[in-house]
């Protein structure tokens, strides 16, 4: 069901908890993608982004810290995530800490890599100051050769990496297409297509958000568990999805968040950071799922999640998941749409879908339905429809007249898209009742193709000569 969406060689980084590997990623892909705090243990995903050395592009892939635990732990779990990404790999950065100095957990990694087919490439990060020079001589007895001495908090020795992974990657083929894919493709035009649908899922914690992108994968890609809270990082996949309607594929980039609790209930630190990484992952999506739990039903956070993804303009879902094991489903689901139009009133009848992660259940419609939402989040009204359309919305139901004053509803403009927002200009806009902008609003989103999108219109008076300022 997936195929790769990169064709640059894919380089991974590999290393016991703590010694940098978060921000070694964030310094070569050049932007604070991946959380970085004190505690050990805070990556638990893989995350992917393009980075590039003197013009040596590739992906590079930071990996949760290895640890040896039980295999069924959560550590365990997360250890075999990072056995899983070399698969493929075409090199790996074998990251220690040379302020730290060697341990056993290094030297068992070590043993491991060298078992393995994908060459390495040894860094001793954390080497700014004298005291990173026993840790770096010690690290040559790990049988890599000379390791590659770097500071990835401050930048130095990253292009020194160069030197490591030029004769590694420097000369495939999955460089070479890279090189060609960013340098000679189809020049862009006017009616360039959209790309790959940004698609995030958002919902409390356990409600199924990583299973259900592992289900849409057909691999075990993210993390899960009965834990609460396993996904930290949002995380960003891209992937084909076959429309199983027409056979047809389309791009799509799938972005796994971190569960959001009650802004009450948050207390650490970690927390925190992944909450709002969760709201940046919304602010760069196009359409965002919201995923409930069919066991507990709609609660106030969800609607709290649901009422910040509107406020920021962007279309919204409702996946209901977990429904192979719902009680009374017809009542569940009409409850559920009730509850959403009662407390999502600036949005009415958003779509909402039963689906099961586990099962399959529902995921092609709802995916279908991402696409068309999406083109009605995108779309532009002729001026000319826009205003036939006005005049008829004023013939029936002018604006009200307060104090005997009548105000002016002159035209209206579509101001720009993705979401829509349009401008009304009249006179006297400062008495129009606050029910008339929702007549207005919700006319335009009932009878001009916009569905459950998010619209935002504006009133504007034009500007009066005569009045000081």
């Amino acid at each position: 069901m997936t195929t790769p969406a990169n064709p640059s060689p894919q380089v991974i980084i590999i290393g016991r908890p703590n010694v940098g590997k978060s921000t070694l990623f964030n310094r070569l892909v050049g932007k604070r993608l991946a959380l970085v705090d004190d505690q050990p243990g805070v990556t638990r995903d893989r995350r992917f982004g393009d980075a590039e050395i003197a013009g040596l592009k590739f992906t590079i892939v930071d990996t949760a810290g290895w640890e040896d635990e039980d295999p069924n732990s959560l550590p365990g779990r997360m250890r075999a995530q990072t056995e899983v990404s070399l698969e493929g790999a075409d090199a790996a950065l074998f990251v220690v800490d040379a302020r730290a100095g060697l341990t056993p957990l290094d030297e068992e990694i070590a043993r491991w890599l060298r078992g393995q087919d994908v060459p390495v490439v040894l860094v001793a990060n954390k080497v700014e100051g004298r005291a990173a020079d026993p840790g770096f001589y010690e690290s040559f007895s790990l049988g890599f050769g000379e390791p590659v001495a770097v500071s990835a908090e401050h930048g130095d020795g990253i292009a020194d990496l160069f030197d490591g992974l030029w004769p590694l990657i420097g000369h495939s083929e999955k460089q070479a297409d890279a090189d060609e894919e960013a340098g000679d493709g189809p020049e862009e035009t006017e009616e360039a297509p959209q790309g790959p649908l940004k698609l995030a899922i958002v919902g409390r914690p356990n409600a199924g958000k990583s299973t259900l992108i592992n289900r849409l994968l057909g691999e075990d890609r993210l993390l899960t568990g009965p834990e609460a809270g396993i996904t930290r990082d949002s995380i960003a996949v891209e992937w084909n999805w076959l429309d199983p309607r027409d056979g047809s594929r389309h791009e799509i980039r799938l972005i796994d968040t971190a569960g959001m609790r009650k802004k009450a209930r948050v207390v650490e630190k970690l927390e925190r950071l992944s909450v709002a990484d969760a709201r940046r992952a919304v602010d760069f999506a196009e359409v965002v799922v919201l995923l409930l739990d069919a066991t507990q039903g709609l609660e106030h956070q969800d609607l709290k999640i649901a009422s910040m993804v509107l406020e920021e303009g962007r279309a919204l879902m409702i996946a209901i998941n977990k429904w192979d094991i719902a009680e009374d489903a017809s009542r569940l689901f009409n409850g559920i749409k009730g509850a959403l139009d009662e407390g999502l009133a600036q949005v009415r009848g958003l779509p909402v879908f039963a689906v099961s992660a586990k099962t399959g259940k529902g995921l092609d419609t709802m995916l279908g339905a991402a696409f068309e939402i999406r083109e009605a989040w995108s779309r532009r009204v002729p001026t000319s429809a826009l205003n036939r359309w006005f005049e008829d919305a004023l013939a029936a139901n002018p604006p009200p007249a307060p104090k005997g004053r009548r105000i002016k509803l002159r035209y209206i403009t579509q101001a720009g898209t993705r979401p829509p927002r349009f401008v009304v200009f009249g006179t006297r806009l400062d008495m129009l009742p606050k029910s008339y902008e929702r007549y207005l609003v919700n006319g335009i989103r009932r009878e001009l193709g916009f569905d459950a999108v998010p619209v935002r219109v504006v009133l504007k008076s034009p500007k009066n000569p005569f009045q000081s300022t």
